[in-house]
């Protein structure tokens, strides 16, 4: 705890300067009348585990974990939720009775947006994900958990993408292929680029066989201006581009209710962050 008693949280990453969360948190906090400070603490990879100690030991109450440590952090926690060991990694940490427990908040997150928020149908809806890497393995389980009709993993390297779907195969209808063997004879209501070629300005060949005027498609990635993906989808007659600020703000407040007990109304949030979610 603060010297102040104000109860201290934080998200680490390595960079964090660009994170948003400490401005969501701090809205939370007032909209539910909560008494806390939110830290944004850059901290390399060969340093995570002794940072994590550090802000336990000194009374920290949480953090949240970002890229590119939600993987390693997996490894020092005492206890995880199912959902987190499903996904391979973890980005909520709750410090209680000297334990670490982690927890994977992004799935419910994106699922809160596309269904609460953005008002998109799952159920009986074939997906398609663009990418094979962690932040895939963070949503399949919740997709599937939603009754969609199909998963289908498209990645560069096939093989990544085959290894998700050994993963995951048990719990529904999925599987893999390259970007250039996506073909337009299945309809995709959905597809979710979870690539970081965007962030990184490269601009993968995604497959224009997916997109139809019925096709929904989301970026996990967020910008103050659209991201590659997002404007390519509209350039090709997508019924809906958007970016993942709603995820962003849903998974947040799922790591608020799990350390306060409290769940913040996200709306009003994503409104005065003067941030559409369309």
């Amino acid at each position: 705890m603060a010297s102040d008693g104000i109860d201290r949280y934080g998200v680490m990453g390595y960079p964090v300067s660009h994170s948003r969360s400490p401005v969501i948190h701090r809205l939370f906090a007032l909209q539910t009348g909560q008494n806390l400070q939110y830290e944004l603490l850059q901290v390399a990879p060969d340093k995570l585990q002794n940072a994590v100690r550090q802000f336990q030991r000194t009374g920290g109450k949480g953090l949240n974990i970002t890229v590119p440590h939600k993987a390693e952090v997996a490894r020092i926690v005492d206890q995880m939720s199912e959902r987190a060991s499903r996904a391979g990694a973890v980005n909520t940490l709750v410090f209680q009775d000297g334990d670490i427990f982690g927890d994977n908040t992004d799935g419910v997150g994106l699922i809160r947006d596309l269904i609460t928020n953005l008002g998109i149908q799952l159920r009986d809806t074939n997906v398609l994900i663009l990418g094979a890497g962690g932040a895939t393995r963070g949503i399949i389980a919740p997709l599937q958990e939603s009754d969609v009709a199909s998963v289908t993993i498209a990645n560069r390297t096939l093989s990544k993408a085959r290894d998700m779907v050994t993963l995951f195969k048990s719990s529904g209808s999925i599987t893999a292929c390259t970007f250039d063997e996506v073909s337009g004879q299945r309809s995709y209501g959905l597809v979710i680029n979870a690539t970081s070629a965007g962030v990184k300005g490269d601009s993968p060949p995604y497959p224009e066989a997916a997109i139809s005027k019925e096709t929904f498609c989301y970026d996990l990635s967020y910008g103050l201006t659209p991201t590659p993906f997002s404007r390519w989808a509209a350039e090709r007659g997508a019924m809906r581009s958007v970016m993942g600020w709603g995820m962003l703000v849903e998974q947040a407040a799922e790591s608020f209710h799990l350390w306060r007990g409290v769940r913040p109304d996200t709306v009003s949030v994503l409104k005065q962050m003067a941030i559409s979610a369309s």
